[in-house]
């Protein structure tokens, strides 16, 4: 399928119409697929123009480099996207979500959520006719995942078999990795403080989901997580609306910062990740942000690829 348009399209023609609202939405083949038209969108060896298609974003919670990366990416594809963020929207009035999307599938032909609760995402895709994408929920933030091992890919040259550390909190980010990882035959570990886990849930069923025997661990000690990885990866310790914990967090995740000792108990060629924003000094040092491992900022540009290989896709552009 590498390098082959044709074959990525026919594995992706059946995502035509469909939501993505969680990393277990679509197969272990698509995700590959995905991939690598992500991959043909950034090199160039693809181009793909979908006419006069627009995205609606709803937004309630705030965002840079999702809010950006879709824009972008609709852009690139020939399309315009309608910012409909609730503060300036009758969303912000009380209007029940149904009656909303209803009327947006009428106007859109995409629609984008970033929101706290998965159902309230759920809501939208069973009330609209037009595919709906999760911009990022409590619960999951599968376009980020993508964007992830897309770049672990660039950066290593191959999937299946790595191994991922993520370290700290237990949190959407990790949920979309274990379930994306499990995918991709990646080996994905969550080192966290006791009391800061994944969902059991997710744990189990990124499990289940697992391929070419990729192993999906859950551990107490970071120095047991990233011993080895091949890519090591943290966030922020007090996510979007867990503001008023922050120094109880800090507290808890003492000695789970990204920093050079950590670093330097993976494997030598190891490569660092963090889907921003970072607090420097706090969840990841400024030196291994800044080093040589470093591939944030290549991971930051690869959500502007995934989402617009994800827009053909559901929008029938292959």
């Amino acid at each position: 399928m590498a390098d082959n348009p044709q074959g990525v399209a026919a594995v992706l023609a059946d995502l035509k119409g469909r939501d993505f609202l969680s990393c277990a939405d679509f197969t272990a083949e698509q995700t590959v697929a995905l991939l690598e038209l992500s991959r043909q969108l950034k090199s160039g060896d693809r181009r793909i123009d979908l006419g006069n298609r627009v995205l609606g974003l709803i937004f309630t919670k705030a965002s840079t480099r999702t809010r950006v990366s879709f824009q972008v990416a609709m852009a690139r594809l020939g399309g315009q996207t309608v910012d409909l963020n609730p503060q300036v929207t009758q969303l912000g009035r009380g209007e029940p979500l149904e009656d909303t999307a209803r009327v947006l599938s009428r106007f859109c032909d995409v629609m984008a959520v970033r929101t706290f609760a998965q159902q309230e995402l759920l809501d939208y895709a069973h009330w609209a006719s037009i595919p709906v994408l999760n911009a990022l929920t409590d619960l999951e933030h599968p376009c980020q995942a993508m964007a992830d091992f897309l770049t672990i890919q660039e950066a290593l040259g191959s999937l299946t078999g790595q191994t991922l550390a993520y370290v700290g909190d237990g949190n959407n980010v990790s949920h979309s990795l274990m379930l994306c990882g499990a995918l991709l035959g990646v080996n994905v570990r969550i080192g966290c403080p006791q009391g800061f886990e994944p969902m059991p849930e997710v744990i189990d069923q990124a499990r289940n989901l697992a391929v070419a025997n990729a192993h999906i661990e859950v551990m107490t000690d970071p120095v047991d997580a990233v011993r080895g990885a091949q890519a090591l990866y943290t966030d922020v310790w007090a996510s979007m609306g867990q503001e008023q914990e922050q120094s109880q967090r800090e507290e808890a995740f003492r000695g789970f910062c990204l920093n050079e000792d950590l670093l330097a108990q993976a494997d030598p060629n190891a490569i660092v990740l963090h889907c921003l924003p970072a607090h420097r000094g706090e969840e990841i040092s400024s030196g291994v942000m800044e080093g040589e491992a470093s591939r944030i900022f290549d991971q930051a540009e690869n959500r502007l690829h995934v989402q617009q290989a994800l827009l053909a896709a559901v929008l029938g552009g292959l």
